[in-house]
């Protein structure tokens, strides 16, 4: 059977919305990879935003992998992103395409004859936390999900990284960040909901250095509720920055809307 043939919204949602990089302009920070005991959590969530990406456009191929427990998926799809702009991806002969913008999520899959239009309400409830275009670009550029410059942080070390708590933890919604060394960039990140019993966790293999930029290389993600897990891991290739792109995208006539409950 063709991956496509069993390609599920809920299944192309989540992975559509893990190929996101972007940010702001900054100073770089790189240290030898070893933890300094020295620092405060402060200056580990300095270095943490000097080490934002720079760029405008990114170009390249995801493999994606996917599994919920009974089933497992792997396919590649080709990668276009303006920054805070707009994210396009097709699989191989466009049989399935997808734009998001910071206001919609969209797809289509040619061989069901369907196409999603909606915002990013059905991701959220999917990844079991709230979703949006900014949330999901930090998640895949390696920055922390929340701004840890929002609150106080304790610090410590768990691995030879730094492990970074809120000194005041919230009841309904607990956090965990791990920061990696070398570029300062997240090693994990777990956000849940204990009585709703959800769970999800971000971890950051690697990394890999695109000319003067540190992107993330594999990231494995798992969102848990209850007696229900899904894993997906995404590895980059052929990554270019700063190229001219374009985003053809346009549901064909005649398909029939998803509505997702």
């Amino acid at each position: 059977m063709s991956i496509y043939n069993s390609l599920k919204p809920p299944y192309f949602l989540l992975a559509l919305t893990l190929v996101l990089f972007a940010s702001c302009r900054s100073t770089k920070v790189v240290s030898d990879g070893t933890v300094d005991s020295r620092l405060s959590a402060r200056a580990v969530i300095k270095r943490h935003y000097q080490n934002n990406l720079d760029f405008n456009t990114l170009r390249g191929k995801v493999k994606i992998g996917y599994s919920d427990g009974e089933s497992s998926q792997n396919f590649t799809v080709s990668l276009r992103m303006e920054k805070n702009r707009g994210i396009w991806m097709s699989a191989p002969l466009g049989i399935v395409k997808a734009y998001i913008t910071p206001e919609r999520v969209s797809f289509y899959n040619k061989l069901e004859n369907e196409y999603f239009d909606g915002d990013f309400s059905y991701l959220s409830n999917l990844l079991g936390t709230e979703v949006d275009f900014n949330i999901v670009q930090n998640l895949l550029l390696g920055q922390a999900l929340s701004d840890l410059r929002d609150q106080k942080y304790k610090l410590s070390v768990a691995g030879e990284k730094y492990r970074l708590t809120p000194k005041v933890q919230e009841t309904l919604y607990k956090t965990l960040f791990q920061v990696e060394p070398q570029n300062f960039k997240m090693a994990l990140q777990q956000l849940s909901q204990p009585l709703k019993e959800r769970t999800l966790i971000i971890k950051y293999q690697n990394y890999q250095q695109i000319g003067e930029a540190v992107l993330p290389n594999k990231i494995d993600i798992m969102a848990m509720e209850e007696k229900t897990e899904n894993k997906i891991s995404l590895e980059y290739r052929n990554i270019t920055l700063n190229q001219p792109i374009n985003f053809p995208y346009k549901i064909p006539k005649g398909f029939k809307k998803i509505v997702l409950k």
